[in-house]
């Protein structure tokens, strides 16, 4: 299990779960939703906002979001 912040640019996985429940119903009405694939697209610069594609569209997400959202690359190995 890894973080979404973890990932690198291109790399897929699978949404798991969320731990920070503040942001949780923000993150799944932009369809971050859990069993949904998740590709890292890109990371700014400095590391924050990153940017991945879910659900079709692509979505810029604060690092940490991202680092509330765990994520399992198994499934995309």
């Amino acid at each position: 299990m890894k973080r979404l912040s973890e990932l690198a640019p291109g790399q897929k996985a699978i949404i798991h779960s969320f731990e920070n429940d503040e942001i949780f119903l923000k993150l799944m009405e932009m369809g971050c939703v859990p069993g949904e694939e998740v590709l890292m697209e890109m990371q700014a610069p400095l590391g924050d906002p990153i940017s991945i594609k879910v659900a079709g569209y692509q979505l810029s997400l604060r690092l940490e979001e991202a680092e509330s959202i765990l994520v399992d690359t198994n499934k995309n190995q």
